[in-house]
């Protein structure tokens, strides 16, 4: 009986932190973010209930390619997150939508806060992620696969033809995952970190590493 009783704390207890491992749960129907409001909480402060409207749950945000304009990584990502549809606060769920133009790259990056599936609406990428053992695990997809992300796990995507864009519809198990792209956050954070730092790193010498920052900083 010691046994079972063991094993069923221990289910229990993965299914608890299973439960508390993203976004707390609601205690409401709804919680529609302020997003005016200067009240700082781990989420956002509820709107009036007097003041929701349908529109606080509606976006067209993904419906359309977005226009790229980034020469380097020939991508974006058009978020539909709780900053862009307020009633998904407290609701621990978001979107995304990534365009790729030929040869389009979504660089390494984690999320923070949620794991990550993407569906291809179209074209083919080049995906893959590394967990913590630095083993790659990496797939070539097409229109109507799914892969997922662990979260906090570095992940990428890459547009292989040279000739046709590609496009998927991601889902976050969080209403803000968060994004931190490592490139840009060794090279282009303020204040930056040192030179000597980064060459130590990278094994590169800092002439180098001062060359990395100026190919990463936005043409005029």
């Amino acid at each position: 009986m010691g046994v079972i009783r063991a094993m069923l704390v221990v289910m229990l207890l993965g299914i608890t932190v299973g439960v508390f491992a993203n976004d707390a749960d609601m205690l409401q129907d709804v919680c529609v973010a302020d997003l005016n409001c200067a009240t700082l909480v781990n989420g956002f402060v509820c709107k009036n209930e007097t003041t929701i409207t349908e529109n606080d749950f509606f976006s067209d945000l993904l419906a359309h390619p977005a226009k790229i304009t980034n020469n380097i990584l020939k991508s974006v990502v058009t978020n539909a997150n709780v900053e862009k549809i307020p009633g998904l606060n407290t609701l621990g769920v978001s979107m995304a939508r990534i365009d790729y133009a030929p040869g389009g790259l979504n660089p390494p990056h984690i999320h923070p806060r949620a794991t990550e599936i993407v569906f291809v609406l179209y074209g083919q990428l080049n995906v893959g992620f590394i967990n913590t053992k630095n083993v790659l695990l990496s797939k070539t997809l097409n229109a109507g696969d799914v892969f997922v992300f662990p979260r906090g796990l570095a992940h990428f995507q890459k547009n292989p033809s040279y000739n046709k864009p590609a496009a998927v519809i991601a889902g976050f198990n969080s209403q803000l995952p968060g994004t931190q792209q490592y490139v840009a956050a060794l090279f282009t954070s303020a204040p930056p970190v040192p030179n000597d730092v980064l060459a130590q790193a990278f094994n590169i010498n800092e002439h180098l590493v001062q060359d990395i920052r100026v190919g990463l900083t936005p043409k005029a």
